[in-house]
């Protein structure tokens, strides 16, 4: 494949997951995505810091999601379901890339460092959004916990996804979680509906 030929970033994230699920993260290298892809290493690091960016670029671009649909909530509407509101406004992005977001979650899954990397970009995302919600006038405590709710909310809901062929949208499964947690914790006894 020559380097002139069109859409070189997305050849180089299929390369990518095609190795890393051949070869494992580990034992594929900057320089085998490249040559897979038909493009030189050099361009390879124009468009990605390091192999790992292959599965963390689109992050940057759920924060921006998540925040802007904090910060556009309507005055009043609960925290938490400001919160998972937000995460269910992601589904457009994740439903578009349902493929890579199945594969990714595969590479990932095989990777301690990887696991470790998602879990950071989890705890950065749960303290913007924390961030966002005092800005809302949620006192500090308050919008830690509540921003960790909805992030945990969100993986909970994006194993499903994944875990069903993301068949149906992400977003359904995100409203499916809190709906659950808030039946749980509707029950009168003190213990978990079944």
């Amino acid at each position: 494949m020559g380097r002139w030929e069109p859409d070189a970033r997305g050849r180089m994230v299929t390369a990518a997951l095609d190795l890393f699920a051949e070869r494992g993260f580990d034992a594929t290298t900057a320089g085998d995505i490249a040559a897979r892809a038909g493009v030189t290493e050099r361009t390879f690091f124009r468009h990605f810091s390091d192999k790992r960016e292959v599965l963390f670029d689109g992050s940057s671009t759920m924060q921006d999601l998540v925040i802007a649909s904090v910060d556009g909530a309507a005055p009043g509407v609960q925290p938490i379901d400001v919160v998972v509101s937000a995460f269910a406004s992601t589904a457009e992005f994740f439903d578009g890339r349902a493929e890579f977001a199945i594969r990714r979650s595969a590479v990932i899954a095989a990777s301690g460092s990887l696991r470790e990397r998602e879990l950071r970009k989890l705890d950065d995302l749960a303290a913007a959004i924390a961030e966002h919600l005092v800005a809302r006038g949620i006192d500090g405590a308050a919008a830690s916990l509540i921003a960790e709710i909805g992030v945990g909310i969100f993986t909970v809901a994006f194993a499903q996804w994944v875990s069903d062929g993301a068949t149906r949208s992400l977003g359904a499964y995100v409203t499916a979680g809190l709906s659950e947690l808030k039946a749980q914790m509707a029950c009168a006894d003190g213990h978990l509906a079944t």
